[in-house]
């Protein structure tokens, strides 16, 4: 289930926020291959205070889209580092716009999208490792 989240802090002039979590881990902390992306949405309302914990992707704020994950779906994916310790890092983007809808874009897709329209960035970083 995806985590509870709170932003506060958007600058004046964001008309639209973009979440992109990911673990540039994978598959190996010891030696990465891949950074993996385990959520995105974007047009998420400049004035949204953040999301409960296991939020299901109609219970979004209104107006938010999802961007398909590395799982090669929308919504969240979870943590399940095959090996080691994994870095997590949930990066809150404020943009001066909305986005066009982009279908279910990738990462790259999205960011490609608001290159030139970031305002400031927000990111928090968690570990997770499987209990051995």
């Amino acid at each position: 289930m995806s985590p509870a989240l709170e932003f506060s802090g958007v600058p004046q002039g964001a008309k639209s926020l973009a979440l992109v979590v990911h673990d540039p881990d994978a598959p190996d902390p010891k030696a990465p291959r891949i950074d993996w992306v385990h959520w995105v949405l974007y047009n998420l309302p400049p004035g949204c205070k953040g999301l409960p914990e296991a939020v299901a992707e109609n219970a979004l704020p209104a107006g938010t889209l999802p961007g398909v994950t590395d799982f090669k779906r929308t919504g969240w994916g979870g943590p399940c580092p095959p090996i080691g310790q994994h870095r997590y890092f949930f990066v809150l983007h404020a943009l001066d716009t909305v986005l066009t809808d982009l279908g279910t874009p990738t990462r790259q897709r999205l960011e490609r999208a608001f290159a030139g329209h970031l305002l400031a960035k927000a990111e928090l970083m968690g570990t997770y490792q499987k209990a051995r």
